[in-house]
């Protein structure tokens, strides 16, 4: 049991958003990725205007907003929606179809677990389609 501990304080790292590389997912969204074992985190710039498509996945999603104001879309009949504002977090559950559109320039937090592979590797083209509100 001492060993285990002694090997979970070795993976102990205090991380700076400033020194993580700032991807381009499109040209009016930027995000800075971190992941662990079984969560991810992920610090996200929306400009104003700017849509994520509808897409759902299978990881729990927490977005807390830092700076701004989103407006989420949900449910495949996209019957319910929900604005966020600075300092509302936003809980989405697996599977769950949503759209986000930033009414105003936004920062958030987005917490998911298990971590988002697609995002990893490339492969979430949802970000490709057309966007529709």
């Amino acid at each position: 049991m001492e060993e285990a501990m002694e090997e979970a304080m070795e993976e102990i790292k205090v991380y700076n958003w400033g020194t993580i590389k700032e991807e381009i997912v499109t040209d009016t969204i930027k995000r800075r990725v971190l992941t662990g074992e079984r969560s991810m985190l992920a610090q996200i710039y929306l400009e104003k205007g700017s849509i994520v498509p509808a897409h759902s996945h299978d990881n729990e999603q927490f977005t807390y907003v830092l700076k701004g104001s989103l407006k989420f879309i949900l449910g495949k009949d996209k019957l319910k929606e929900v604005i966020v504002n600075q300092g509302d977090v936003l809980r989405i559950p697996s599977n769950l179809l949503h759209s986000v559109e930033a009414l105003e320039d936004t920062l958030d937090l987005d917490v998911f677990t298990p971590i988002r592979h697609d995002w990893l590797d490339g492969t979430d083209s949802y970000f490709k389609a057309s966007p529709s509100k």
